[in-house]
């Protein structure tokens, strides 16, 4: 081939890219959720994946793939091809914990690109009423008195609701023990069950039953109250003024997905966070609105907050099953 053919070739096939890249998205987008439905990422997922549709022109099909603390998840959407048809919600646990308990079959720094956070909360100490404790300070009396007999459901050995957990026991001087499920759906319906005794749960998870009365919410894991969960004390006020976690949700593509494309992903989710009905329905679920100014910002983010996740994991001395 000559070198004008060869220059007529590559020209052609970077036209090609670009248009492609300018037409997106042509068809629907599928969001993949690491966790089982009726949990805090399921939830975020549906109520965004509706006014990020509108905003892209195409349907967002929500993809439940649990297991393994959504390292599934997470492995699935970092070896699909990087074109930004293929989105991962995703949660320290995946991003951050993960990769410090277990060999994965993915690189979170290499293999994953950040694009924006948009969800922050705390999470929410919730018991079955037969445990009797009606305050952070009860329930420690309890764990106390009977140590090794309360369960704690988490979404996932090594989730961030796994390490609030071991966190609280290693600050109360108490000792329960860890049941594991796919996802903070099943790990709440395990404790309403009266199977498990208590979760460290993400606040869409828990909330409606705690509403309802039919589990009891003994404190935030932020360190004062938030208005996001009302009536419902901080750990500072609860007995604990040392503890402190906060819990977020953030997209991310494949590695080498174009530029242009994560920009687009990056400002329509933008312009879906801003709606107010987003706002409110996140709200009401105990949870808030937190995007990123750029996926620089987030990466940014996403290093200092690694900072926290790599002290727990190993303070409190987390095994992966």
């Amino acid at each position: 081939m000559s070198w004008r053919l060869l220059a007529a070739a590559i020209l052609w096939a970077a036209a090609g890219a670009l248009q492609a890249q300018s037409s997106f998205p042509s068809r629907p987008i599928k969001l993949v959720v690491g966790f089982a439905p009726a949990g805090a990422a399921d939830f975020v997922s549906r109520t965004l994946g509706e006014p990020l549709s509108r905003a892209l022109g195409q349907p967002i099909v929500i993809d439940n793939r649990p297991g393994a603390g959504s390292s599934i998840a997470a492995e699935y959407v970092a070896k699909s091809a990087p074109d930004g048809y293929t989105l991962l919600i995703a949660s320290p646990s995946s991003i951050l914990v993960n990769p410090l308990l277990m060999k994965l079959g993915y690189d979170a720094k290499r293999d994953l690109m950040p694009v924006t956070k948009v969800t922050s909360s705390p999470l929410v100490v919730a018991v079955n009423p037969s445990v009797g404790a009606t305050t952070l300070r009860e329930l420690i009396e309890v764990a106390k008195r009977q140590p090794g007999k309360l369960n704690f459901a988490s979404s996932g050995n090594g989730a961030a609701p796994h390490l609030a957990a071991v966190l609280f026991m290693k600050l109360a001087g108490v000792e329960m023990v860890h049941v594991p499920y796919k996802g903070g759906g099943p790990a709440v319906q395990s404790v309403l069950a009266g199977d498990t005794q208590l979760s460290f749960a993400t606040p869409p998870s828990v909330l409606p039953l705690v509403q309802a009365g039919r589990l009891r919410a003994l404190a935030v894991t932020s360190r004062n109250r938030t208005p996001l969960v009302p009536g419902v004390p901080g750990m500072e006020e609860a007995g604990l003024p040392d503890y402190e976690i906060s819990f977020w949700y953030g997209f991310f593509l494949p590695a080498g997905t174009p530029r242009e494309i994560v920009q687009k992903l990056h400002q329509e989710t933008s312009k879906a966070l801003a709606l107010p009905e987003v706002g409110k329905g996140l709200a009401r679920e105990g949870t808030e609105v937190s995007g990123s100014k750029s996926p620089e910002e987030f990466a940014a983010f996403i290093a200092e907050d690694a900072k926290l996740w790599t002290r727990l994991v190993r303070d409190s001395g987390v095994k992966a099953d």
